[in-house]
């Protein structure tokens, strides 16, 4: 599987690169998760930070709406989950235990609940103003290398500063001050690998098991290992 791979293109040259076109996210939780895989996430209008912050998502996990039993949606409506039952293209953000903000992405039709859990992004631009928001969070990683500064979903949300108040916000509107972008000019070929989602033990089979985690192969950015040819029954 190889689709393209996204650099940091337009948003390199000074202009504001195309967002994600919404149609492409309202289609099943894995379609789109692909979709998302190598676009863009910027962050503008971060704090008094004068920097545009630009990554490319290099590792995503997709879940479905209610009939998934690990996402958020499986209880029905809630004022938590309330962003997944709306339109596509929209974030839904969530804190975990207590301290970390996690960026999901609105997948699906309307109202089937659906979204995209951006696992990690690897840095393009504005490092000095991700590790500035990474510093005024719980998880401030100074010796961190750059590679590694928004690996893991708290860490998304630590580096681009993605708190409870951008919770439902459009990312697929141009000046939205975080939004998901395609870049239609560094483009090269990437392989994708895909295994088992983290972290959801509790939700049994099936859904344990579904493939809907995806990185970009060899990425120094991805949050773990994927698992090897043969490593899964």
């Amino acid at each position: 599987m190889t689709p393209p791979h996204r650099g940091s293109g337009g948003a390199a040259q000074g202009r504001p690169p195309p967002t994600v076109d919404r149609r492409l996210l309202a289609a099943n939780p894995l379609t789109a998760a692909s979709t998302l895989l190598g676009a863009l996430l910027v962050r503008t209008g971060l704090g008094d930070q004068p920097e545009t912050i630009v990554g490319r998502i290099v590792e995503v996990e997709a879940y479905g709406g209610q009939e998934d039993r690990a996402s958020h949606a499986r209880m029905g409506p809630t004022a938590r989950n309330a962003p997944m039952f709306g339109p596509p293209g929209h974030a839904y953000v969530y804190l975990v235990y207590g301290m970390h903000t996690c960026l999901n992405v609105v997948a699906g039709p309307e109202a089937s609940a659906s979204a995209v859990l951006i696992r990690a992004v690897e840095p393009l631009e504005g490092m000095a103003a991700m590790r500035h928001a990474r510093a005024l969070s719980r998880t401030p990683g100074q010796h961190v290398p750059d590679a590694r500064v928004a690996a893991g979903p708290g860490l998304v949300g630590a580096a681009f500063g993605i708190g409870r108040d951008l919770n439902g916000v459009d990312l697929c509107r141009a000046g939205s001050t975080l939004r998901l972008a395609r870049d239609d000019i560094a483009c090269s070929p990437f392989d994708v690998l895909q295994g088992p989602r983290i972290g959801i033990a509790y939700a049994g089979e099936p859904a344990v098991s579904l493939p809907w985690r995806l990185g970009i192969a060899g990425s120094p950015s991805l949050s773990k290992p994927f698992p090897r040819p043969g490593d899964i029954p």
